[in-house]
């Protein structure tokens, strides 16, 4: 990962940010006489307020409505206060498509704004930079040692690979491995890239070092684009020296957008997770018996390399007795005994430590004593970690055990805090300095305060403002009462109806349907009937499941023109498909999560323990933002028309059903039944009125 300790100390700004702000988003202001971009109070009042708390240094939470313009709202404020100060601006995202957006559509769109306006031609110059992980790079270091051991380290095949890796080397411009194709063999990536302790500044030149070069680069930003998973593993990674004004970079301030998914993303990355595959091949990447092959293969005597075999025997052996006995019936089993399992594989592995500081000791200081080191501290850090996982020393943790893999054969051990919000308050709320978490679906049922008290942001202010889209207008909201309520004895019925409800749906609508399932099994029986009638139909049936990746199947949507998508979890949010090619979405079940993962039934026992109740502070809360993500797939611009159709009608039976309908874009619903609804349900003109008006660019 990228170390975040290189940055300067900021200047006082000499002009009053919001003021120019103003000036930019105000009706008749610089944005719409520049640039023709339309007025839009809600963006302005966004703008204004972003400016006053990042000059105050203070958090802000705030909800911005799907078309209010956030990332314009928050990057020009941010621009101009970094240019001001010399503090770096950190964006956070957690999709690549508004990562993509940020950098391709918003930065050049803020560019010209500055270049257009005389006041503003300071900010032309402006610097971005794209971070992601340390091991996405190549370094030229390790790979070198890589080429110069590789009869120790690789099999003849990996060789090949290596090689491959070496000539692309030669002509790479960014030394990132997604330019690679075929992807890289990752155990020859993960001794070539730069997450070791052998790419620094001592060995590696900026002018040759890929990741050496971006750190440059980064240090130079005014704007540095990052997602929440790099975010939250490095803050959990130790993030800035103690008593460093910032979050990751020197004096830095940040943004998180798509912020609605901070808590989950936090939480999965302030836990550990110690794998089988990984301590395996961490073990065989210093010596593996069968290749004859590894980092210590020549330097270490038969009683080191005894230590290596012998830890590798016992990690198989540990790992395979959790596998036949906790996880025989279930593929994850929280653990909640201390002491629950026999520590056999703590002492292979100090022997291994301890061996790898002997050898230590007699190598010179150097790249391959940096490598060495770095390989040291990994295994020390399983050795720790199975030890503190045994023991269950993390007490505001769950732990569970996972199987994963094609057989099952993967065993990981993992934690995860029970309650995020101390975390997040210390390390994002606690430090002085502007943080503005904004999102389209923040609130419930028009209340900041649970998000607030999810991510440890109690006492900072909160915002909203609405969507400035015409939902009743260019809406209609369908509900089957009819649907028979879940249960086990109906599920046959309940699914023969929900096909015959698509089925009926999406004949009536000349657009693209996005059908949103809970359940990959449902998603399953219903495409399976279902897919033969929509390609008769002359539509192109699309889901989950068969080969092709999120964004393949998103963009064959797009194309289509009158698809058919079936989704589930990853779609409900992210996807982006304006204009007719999505027309309708169709929810066929209100998305609660089942509460079986340790992470679930903990927080659901933390709740109960403080005199809470679970299904209204947890598992409801979680399902209307997923909810008010997934109908707000439909409308992306100011031109889009089309349907949202509810196939649950737990949503008009069930008392909590009321909740769901607040969260509609409009209010006004039509019912609907098998018997009633030919005549009550009809499409609506999904091409874009007669208005020619200039499509908003952000």
């Amino acid at each position: 990962m990228i170390s975040p300790n290189d940055g300067q100390e900021g200047a006082l700004s000499n002009i009053y940010l919001p003021d120019t702000i103003k000036k930019i988003f105000c009706e008749g202001g610089w944005l719409q006489a520049s640039l023709d971009l339309e007025y839009r109070p809600q963006q302005a009042n966004m703008a204004v307020a972003v400016s006053e708390y990042m000059t105050e240094d203070r958090p802000l939470i705030f909800e911005a409505g799907t078309g209010v313009g956030k990332s314009l709202a928050y990057l020009a404020p941010g621009i101009i206060r970094s240019m001001e100060t010399q503090r770096p601006c950190i964006v956070s995202s957690n999709t690549i498509a508004l990562q993509e957006q940020i950098e391709r559509k918003d930065l050049p769109i803020c560019r010209e704004l500055f270049a257009s306006i005389p006041e503003l031609h300071k900010y032309i110059d402006f610097k971005s930079a794209v971070l992601v992980g340390k091991g996405n790079y190549l370094c030229p270091t390790r790979l070198a040692n890589a080429l110069k051991n590789g009869q120790e380290l690789f099999p003849s095949e990996e060789q090949e690979e290596l090689q491959r890796i070496a000539a692309w080397a030669q002509f790479t411009k960014t030394g990132l491995k997604q330019e690679l194709n075929p992807e890289p063999i990752w155990d020859v990536w993960d001794s070539v890239n730069a997450d070791g302790s052998a790419c620094n500044r001592k060995n590696c030149n900026p002018d040759s070092c890929h990741y050496q070069r971006a750190k440059a680069e980064i240090r130079k930003a005014q704007v540095v684009i990052i997602n929440h998973s790099l975010l939250f593993a490095l803050l959990n990674a130790g993030g800035l020296s103690p008593g460093t004004k910032g979050i990751l970079l020197p004096d830095d301030f940040l943004v998180i957008d798509e912020a609605h998914t901070t808590a989950e993303i936090a939480t999965e990355h302030f836990g550990a997770r110690i794998s089988s595959y990984g301590l395996d091949r961490q073990l065989k990447s210093l010596f593996n018996p069968k290749r004859k092959s590894g980092f210590v293969r020549k330097l270490a005597n038969t009683y080191q390399l005894k230590a290596i075999t012998d830890a590798q025997e016992a990690a198989q052996e540990f790992f395979g007795y959790l596998a036949a006995t906790m996880l025989e019936k279930r593929p994850i089993i929280r653990i909640s005994q201390e002491d629950w399992c026999e520590p056999t594989i703590n002492s292979p592995l100090k022997a291994v430590v301890e061996s790898m500081d002997s050898i230590l000791a007699k190598i010179e200081d150097g790249p391959m004593h940096d490598e060495l080191k770095d390989q040291r501290s990994r295994i020390h850090s399983y050795y720790t970690g199975i030890r503190r996982f045994i023991s269950l020393a993390e007490e505001d943790h769950v732990h569970w055990l996972e199987k994963s893999g094609r057989k099952g054969q993967i065993v990981t051990m993992r934690t995860a805090p029970i309650d995020i919000a101390p975390y997040l308050r210390e390390e994002l709320f606690s430090k002085n300095v502007s943080i503005t978490l904004t999102s389209a679906t923040l609130s419930i049922a028009r209340q900041m305060e649970p998000f607030q008290e999810k991510v440890g942001a109690e006492n900072e202010k909160a915002m909203r403002e609405e969507s400035p889209f015409d939902f009743d207008s260019h809406t209609r909201v369908y509900v089957a009462t009819d649907m028979p309520l879940p249960s086990p004895q109906d599920a046959s019925l309940a699914m023969d109806v929900l096909i015959d409800y698509i089925r009926f749906c999406v004949s009536k609508v000349s657009g693209g349907t996005l059908v949103l399932f809970t359940s990959y099994s449902s998603l399953r029986q219903a495409f399976d009937k279902l897919e033969k009638d929509f390609l008769e139909q002359g539509r192109a049936p699309l889901a989950q499941g068969q080969g092709l990746s999120r964004s393949e199947l998103a963009n064959e949507f797009r194309k289509a023109g009158n698809g058919v998508l079936f989704g589930t979890d990853s779609f409900w949010t992210g996807i982006d498909v304006p204009g007719p090619a999505l027309s309708q979405v169709i929810v066929t079940r209100l998305p609660f999560d089942v509460p079986t993962h340790p992470i679930a039934e903990a927080k659901a026992e933390f709740i109960k323990e403080k005199g809470g109740n679970p299904f209204a502070e947890l598992n409801l809360p979680e399902a209307l933002i997923k909810f008010r993500q997934g109908i707000g797939r439909l409308i992306r611009k100011k031109d889009d028309k089309g349907l949202i159709t509810i196939l649950d009608s737990r949503i008009v039976q069930k008392s909590y059903g009321r909740q769901f309908l607040q969260s509609l874009p409009k209010q006004k619903f039509i019912r609907m039944n098998r018997n009633d609804r030919e005549e009550r349900f009809c499409d609506i003109d999904v091409t874009p009125d007669a208005l020619q008006r200039r499509s908003p660019r952000h």
